[in-house]
């Protein structure tokens, strides 16, 4: 019987060689829709910002059903895993599909028969069993909030200064940290020790933002934890992990840094007028620099209190948050030089790194239809007409107290 799968050339080839052959693609859905009643109480709980739990049990919910749906069509294919994960959010109207896809794989031969479900494609998924990291099941962890009314008033007042703005900082850092500690948790349920390939996305979701990482629970009998660090995680590509554990490099956890800055009235008007001319404007280069160090020092200081050796794969984002707020984000998985960890092969087979090329091209690929395996992060960028404004605001009653 003919097969119907998403895995490419490539990863069938690299999955052979590990003895698993390709099943047909599964699916699972539900659909949902926010209602009144949870729209008015997180409503009231945005006032003072934070998470909004009720909308963050919804879209967990949505995740789970769609995703166990997917998992009881592989169980009646009697498939030995499914590969290449997927949570969708698809917005119909004032309604959200949960749309979770996978490719199953039937194992052959000496193959591990044991049940997995992986974020990994078939290449990624090839890397973390050379590597020696059993794959489990599918994980994640999610946190909706909102920055909040008061919060905001709080932060418009501080930003006639420059700066950091704590109380922003403060919220992110949080709900970042809510998100990881979630899907080490879900990990935890099935006797996992790792969370490998972590993928984050910040979603907008009925007015406020989903924050969400994906990854894959996996077991290494070879990994050294503690009470302290019960999980590792990580957000290195498995072909990343794949090379790290080549010259004994083990992951020990993924650190996140977020600082969230303010230009300031003051500034905003010098630099605005100096962008008239040509030139450097130190203002802005002063705070930029000062905010990508912080987001920097945090996850450096974080590491240095776990133990680590070094921090790879270090990411720095910058956002624009509207109103002259500019997030500043650092992300990177914390590493140590151990004799423990070893590779089964020497080295990845070509087909393993090869980058599989997209043949169709869709011209609505702007919708708001969002694949978190891509590793997007969709954010507000704010309106440029709001600091602008603000700032022309203030310029016209400086000079109007100067002509009194």
């Amino acid at each position: 019987m003919a097969v119907t799968t998403g895995l490419s050339g490539n990863e069938i080839y690299c999955l052979q060689l590990k003895n698993y052959e390709p099943g047909n693609i599964v699916v699972g859905n539900s659909v949902h829709s926010l209602g009144i009643i949870g729209s008015v109480g997180s409503g009231l709980k945005a006032m003072l910002g934070g998470e909004l739990q009720q909308v963050t049990s919804l879209i967990e919910e949505g995740r789970e059903t769609a995703y166990k749906r997917m998992l009881q069509e592989a169980q009646t294919s009697n498939a030995t895993g499914i590969t290449g994960v997927t949570s969708q959010l698809i917005f119909h109207g004032s309604n959200v599909e949960f749309l979770s896809i996978g490719s199953m794989v039937h194992a052959i031969n000496d193959a591990d028969k044991s049940k997995f479900s992986t974020s990994a494609d078939g290449q990624e998924l090839y890397a973390q069993l050379d590597a020696g990291y059993k794959p489990i099941c599918f994980a994640f962890g999610n946190v909706a909030y909102s920055m909040g009314v008061g919060r905001g008033l709080l932060g418009k007042v501080k930003t006639l200064g420059r700066g950091e703005i704590k109380e922003y900082s403060d919220i992110f850092n949080k709900t970042r940290h809510l998100a990881l500690n979630r899907i080490i948790a879900h990990a935890e349920q099935y006797k996992a020790n790792a969370v490998l390939g972590i993928r984050t996305t910040v979603l907008p979701f009925g007015g406020v933002n989903e924050m969400l990482m994906i990854g894959t629970a996996s077991y290494n009998a070879q990994l050294l934890t503690d009470a302290n660090n019960r999980i590792v995680t990580s957000d290195m590509t498995n072909i990343e992990m794949w090379n790290m554990a080549s010259i004994g490099y083990a992951p020990m956890k993924l650190l996140l840094g977020t600082s969230v800055y303010s230009l300031g009235v003051v500034g905003g008007i010098t630099s605005t007028l100096k962008s008239f001319f040509r030139g450097e404007i130190n203002e802005l280069t002063r705070m930029i620099y000062a905010a990508r160090e912080n987001a920097l020092a945090i996850i450096n200081n974080e590491a240095k209190a776990i133990g680590a050796d070094d921090v790879v794969g270090v990411k720095t984002y910058v956002y624009q948050l509207g109103n002259g707020l500019i997030e500043f984000l650092a992300i990177g998985t914390a590493v140590k030089k151990t004799a423990r960890i070893k590779t089964e092969s020497e080295q990845l087979p070509p087909q393993a790194i090869v980058v599989d090329k997209d043949t169709f091209y869709d011209s609505n690929d702007g919708a708001i239809n969002v694949n978190i395996n891509s590793g997007a992060k969709p954010v507000n960028k704010g309106s440029f007409f709001i600091p602008i404004i603000i700032i022309i605001f203030f310029v016209v009653q400086l000079l109007m107290s100067i002509l009194k």
